[in-house]
């Protein structure tokens, strides 16, 4: 018996080592069980004018400056088709999308880095998924993305960082949707 839990248990870590599926599956199971909470920083950082200089494409091409969402409280996430952890905490993103979508004080820009399309389009269409995608249309500012994926950024409607995490987050907990809409009432 014990020799045949020693199998179950490499077989599983293989799966979570070579098969992307597993690890979603996995990761998605411990947002659900209550980790990766937001964690929040009661010191918001500095407005910083390059911030507003990003531009992107929205997923029917159209240009769109970060300038043009001044005013609004703006939840940006940036993230790659190929990763695991991007892809468990989406459905729990779309969660919050689905309390703010129609909610002029809030934008969502759910950033896919690598700029592919058509692979995102396809992704988002096989997980049910409304977010609305866009893609990088010049340089990231490095105060949002450093690299890490995914990342995810809450600017307030100064264009202050409010928010910032690296890492797989729970964006369904309701801490998060108090969080934003604290943010629209400043």
């Amino acid at each position: 018996m014990k020799r045949f839990i020693n199998i179950i248990l490499i077989v599983f870590v293989l799966g979570i080592i070579f098969i992307p599926g597993v690890k979603v599956f996995l990761q998605s199971t411990l947002i659900k069980i209550g980790l990766f909470s937001p964690k929040f920083n009661n010191e918001p950082k500095e407005a910083t004018p390059a911030a507003y200089t990003m531009q992107i494409k929205d997923e029917k091409g159209a240009d769109i400056s970060l300038e043009d969402l001044k005013g609004k409280v703006v939840f940006i996430n940036f993230w790659a088709t190929w990763c695991p952890p991007c892809i468990a905490e989406m459905p729990t993103i779309q969660t919050l999308y689905e309390k703010f979508k129609n909610d002029d004080e809030v934008e969502f820009v759910i950033l896919e880095v690598e700029g592919n399309q058509e692979k995102a389009r396809k992704l988002f269409s096989d997980k049910g998924l409304t977010l609305p995608v866009a893609f990088p249309n010049g340089a990231i500012p490095h105060e949002f993305y450093k690299g890490t994926l995914p990342t995810t950024v809450i600017l307030d409607k100064k264009g202050v960082i409010v928010f910032q995490s690296e890492g797989i987050t729970n964006y369904a907990d309701q801490k998060m949707t108090d969080f934003i809409k604290q943010q629209k009432q400043k």
